[in-house]
């Protein structure tokens, strides 16, 4: 498993080096700032958000903004996907719902809510009409691998309903579910961060971004871009640990 372990993140480190080259490659053939910036240039532009305490605050309303539509999805999706597994009328009475926000745009939804609501609101609902689903389909999969191995002894010892939910479904599903949850959350910070960038939410790195374009400020721009990817890395790699974590227990 160490073995394993030390080559897979040895490939991964190669993805990075590699994309960092091609941007190093990239910005050496162009030479224009307002196209590519320099990975120096970004690098600089990073340190000074880093003062800045005005970038804190809004980095901490934008990852306020992910964490409280990540909480409130997940704990619906779980709730609906017990329900649904419970019931099969349930189930199918959410597919076409689940269906129509799988597919209905993001960006008309973030249009009809800045009629409807305000640009600090907006980008948090958009968010979680996404990530709900997301989270609803990943915890319905994980209760029905765990009906089709223990689903028959359940039934043959006629466990009831409640015991099933709290002592079956979702203790073994959390591994499962949880390390789906990295890469929804991870999706949630880039749904959230589109929905300030086209809402202009004032105070938030979607808004850093926005004033970036208007006033060509590349460097800038590119710079928030890489914390939002770090910071991406950075909540699925939690993920990952809890996973782990949890696993560990239950052996």
């Amino acid at each position: 498993m160490k073995k394993q372990t030390i080559y897979n993140l040895l490939f991964s480190l190669a993805a990075v080096v590699l994309l960092w080259a091609m941007w190093l490659i990239a910005a050496l053939c162009l030479r224009n700032d307002y196209i590519l910036p320099s990975f120096v240039d970004a690098f600089k532009e990073m340190g000074r958000l880093f003062r800045d305490a005005a970038f804190w605050h809004a980095f901490a309303n934008t990852l306020l903004r992910t964490v409280v539509s990540f909480a409130v999805s997940l704990v619906l999706g779980v709730l609906l996907a017990v329900f649904a597994r419970m019931k099969r009328g349930v189930r199918a009475f959410l597919a076409p719902i689940v269906s129509i926000l799988r597919t209905v745009p993001t960006m008309a939804i973030i249009l009809m809510l800045l009629i409807w609501t305000t640009p600090r609101v907006a980008p948090v609902v958009v968010t979680f009409l996404v990530l709900m689903p997301a989270a609803y389909a990943a915890a319905l999969a994980s209760f029905d691998e765990v009906k089709e191995q223990f689903g028959e002894m359940a039934e043959t010892f006629r466990i009831p309903a409640a015991r099933k939910i709290f002592k079956m479904y979702l203790p073994l599903s959390a591994p499962s579910i949880l390390a789906q949850s990295g890469p929804i959350l991870s999706m949630g910070l880039k749904i959230t961060v589109s929905g300030e960038v086209l809402a202009s939410t004032y105070q938030s790195v979607g808004g850093l971004m926005q004033e970036a374009k208007m006033f060509v400020e590349m460097p800038r721009l590119m710079a928030l871009t890489l914390i939002c990817i770090v910071l991406g890395f950075l909540l699925e790699g939690l993920f990952a640990l809890l996973n782990k974590i949890v696993v560990r227990w239950r052996t």
